[in-house]
């Protein structure tokens, strides 16, 4: 198989065996016949005759899944009794729900939460419009706003197809920052009406993360956004990949020992998340990149270029390098890809300078896996949680929300994000530091804390912290 087996599709069966020596080993053999993964046994009913045994088993496609489904019941001696994809057995029902955060066990816990008491803390908000940062959800409450046009790898696919994500998003500002999210996906694509719904939202948050949204809508949403709401406002895709991208730079930088204003880097990808890696990167001292789309390489006087590429390419490829990106990758630094799959070959990165770092961050399917890339890429990143190096936003945004909801920020700066991802960078030790450790683990649950203490120190030397 050419792609690693994952638990993305992985299945749980539930079969019944013979129970004599030697069955469980001949439904393993199946099952690694026919490349699955055995993950865990989880259970079993034994009786004189059968042996009823749960197997999770990790594929690489649905596909594959078919494929070990159709291995294991070929077997005479084994019984399917029931299978499951476990993917989809995770998301019934939404992954997500409300909670109550105080009892309401008598009259007088009614009279306080609800009427009459309730109208006293009303009528303090109508006085001080502020209190409602510290007397209602929006102390602590983030919109994750998506209309379901990039979502992920996979395009335009409407709110309704863009939920599942949404609300994974919000599982994860919970988790990792104690952070309420709450999906809302608009069924719309026109930017104004986009704009026009979150502005009339917005005073039932404390922030508003934009999710998804596909280039160039994005720039004009979160820029009016922006001027229009006193909360922060933060589109994930291009300021959240940016802020990890750049951690896991400096960390790869100690380890070829490069310098960012030396780099030649390479990005394929100029749409949302491309723009801004550019831009934090430039911030952070790099005087060369080249971006690459469709096209090829993006160079001012290039026509069919939209506002945002028109600014990328009047701020990049200062020798306005013409070409495909198989003819612009030779004698960069870095390669970073935030597009789509197999864009580069082994060759390509050979064709790089000396120690060449690639991150491929497309998902589910990074440009180039890391199994072609070994041994002649110094330091290796993907987007994906089975690879070493996954540079991946949950260590950026419920950090930087938290800090920016704990100090009543406004607005989230360009400081509070190179700080954050000092914060990230900082948290892997110099004895921690190597090729398969540049950026630390998103289950890390250091990592929010030290953000959002990171993003709130700057918030405040920025001064862009809300009256209280």
């Amino acid at each position: 198989m050419a792609d690693t087996p994952t638990a993305a599709f992985s299945i749980r069966l539930r079969v019944r065996l013979n129970n004599v020596p030697g069955a469980l080993g001949h439904l393993a053999a199946a099952i690694g016949g026919a490349g699955g993964n055995i993950w865990s046994l989880e259970g079993f009913e034994a009786t004189d005759a059968f042996l009823d045994e749960d197997v999770v088993v990790n594929c690489t496609s649905e596909a594959h899944q078919q494929e070990v489904i159709e291995a294991v019941g070929a077997c005479a001696d084994i019984h399917i009794l029931s299978w499951e994809d476990r993917t989809f057995e995770l998301h019934e029902g939404g992954k997500i729900a409300t909670l109550a955060r105080i009892p309401v066990g008598d009259r007088d816990d009614l009279s306080m939460a609800y009427t009459p008491g309730v109208a006293r803390v009303c009528k303090a908000i109508e006085a001080d419009p502020n209190l409602s940062h510290e007397l209602t959800i929006r102390k602590n409450t983030v919109a994750i706003v998506s209309d379901g046009t990039a979502v992920l790898g996979l395009g335009d696919i409407g709110p309704l197809g863009a939920m599942p994500v949404m609300e994974g998003k919000a599982l994860l500002f919970k988790e990792f920052a104690g952070v309420d999210a709450f999906p809302i996906c608009l069924d719309t694509k026109d930017p104004q009406e986009i704009i026009d719904t979150v502005v009339r939202i917005a005073p039932s948050f404390g922030g508003i993360n934009l999710e998804d949204i596909a280039a160039p809508v994005c720039f004009e949403v979160e820029d009016r956004l922006k001027e229009l709401l006193d909360i922060p406002v933060f589109h994930d895709d291009q300021h959240g990949t940016a802020v990890v991208t750049l951690a896991a730079l400096d960390n790869a930088l100690k380890i070829v020992h490069k310098r960012m204003e030396d780099l030649t880097i390479v990005i394929a990808g100029v749409g949302a998340a491309g723009v801004a890696i550019s831009k934090i990167l430039m911030n952070a001292g790099v005087r060369n990149i080249i971006g690459v789309d469709r096209e090829g390489a993006v160079y001012d006087g290039r026509g069919n270029l939209n506002v945002a590429k028109q600014w990328f390419a009047e701020n990049t490829n200062p020798q306005s390098r013409k070409g495909a990106l198989g003819e612009i990758m030779p004698g960069s630094d870095v390669f970073i890809g935030v597009s789509g799959p197999n864009l580069i070959h082994r060759a390509d990165v050979i064709s790089m300078a000396a120690d060449p770092i690639v991150f491929a961050m497309a998902n589910p399917d990074p440009e180039i896996r890391p199994e072609e890339a070994a041994g002649v890429v110094a330091v290796m990143a993907t987007g994906r949680s089975d690879f070493p190096n996954q540079i991946n936003n949950v260590l950026a945004f419920p950090g930087l929300f938290r800090g920016a909801l704990d100090v009543g920020a406004t607005q989230i700066t360009e400081n509070m994000k190179v700080a954050a991802a000092h914060a990230i960078a900082a948290a892997v030790s110099p004895e921690e530091l190597s090729p398969t450790h540049i950026i630390p683990s998103v289950f890390d649950h250091r990592i929010a804390p030290l953000v959002a203490a990171a993003a709130a120190e700057a918030a405040v030397r920025d001064g862009v912290i809300r009256k209280r």
